[in-house]
C-alpha cells in the first residue's frame, strides 16, 4: 500500500497544546484500499490534535458527500457526511506487547516514533460515517426521492404476496393461534 505523506504529522516539533489540520478527501484516496461501496467522494476531515506530555487527543470532524446506491430502489443518490470521531494516541515502550483488542479508541505508538499517519484513521472514519442503511432521504414534501416506478413495483409485490398463501404451511395455520 502506498504510504500518503501529506497525512503524516510530525508531532515531536509541535508544541503542546492544540493544533488544527484539514484534509480534502476525494476518490483518490482510496484507491490504496482497494474498491469502495461508494462513489465521487467529496470529504472534509477536519483533525483538532491536542498534544499531551505521554499522549494525543485526536478530534476527527468529518463532513462532505459522496455517491451511494439506495437499498431500496437500486438507483444512485448523493449522501451527507456528518460525524464526529475521538481517537487516543499514546506513547510508550512497547507498543506492539500493548492488547489492540483493548479499546478500538486508544492506539498505541512507540515514544522513539517521531511521525504520527493519520491515514487509515481517515478511512476508517469516512466509512464509519456511511450509514449501513442507504435509503434516498424524503423532500421538504415528504415524498420518497426513491424510484416511483420501483415504489410501485414493490408495494405490488407486497400486497401479491399477501394475497396468497403457500400450500407447505396449509395444515399448520391451526398452531400458529394457539
Amino acid at each position: 500500500m502506498k504510504h500518503l505523506r501529506e497525512f503524516d504529522i510530525a508531532f515531536v516539533g509541535l508544541t503542546p497544546g492544540v493544533h488544527t489540520f484539514q484534509y480534502q478527501i476525494t476518490d483518490s484516496f482510496f484507491e490504496n484500499y482497494g474498491p469502495q461501496d461508494f462513489s465521487n467522494c467529496n470529504a472534509t476531515v477536519k483533525l483538532q490534535f491536542d498534544k499531551k506530555n505521554n499522549f494525543f487527543l485526536l478530534k476527527f470532524e468529518v463532513g462532505g458527500t459522496v455517491t451511494v446506491t439506495c437499498d431500496r430502489c437500486g438507483q444512485p443518490f448523493e449522501m451527507q457526511l456528518w460525524d464526529d470521531f475521538n481517537q487516543v494516541v499514546k506513547l510508550v515502550e512497547n507498543p506492539g506487547e500493548l492488547g489492540a483488542d483493548e479499546d478500538p479508541d486508544v492506539t498505541y505508538i512507540s515514544r522513539t516514533d517521531s511521525h504520527l499517519n493519520v491515514a487509515a484513521f481517515v478511512y476508517e472514519f469516512i466509512n464509519l460515517s456511511i450509514p449501513m442503511q442507504r435509503i434516498h432521504p424524503v423532500d421538504s414534501n415528504g415524498k420518497s426521492g426513491c424510484d416511483p416506478k420501483v415504489l410501485e413495483m414493490l408495494d405490488k409485490m407486497n400486497r401479491q404476496g399477501e394475497d396468497e398463501t403457500n400450500p407447505i404451511w396449509k395444515g399448520l395455520e391451526k398452531f400458529r393461534d394457539n
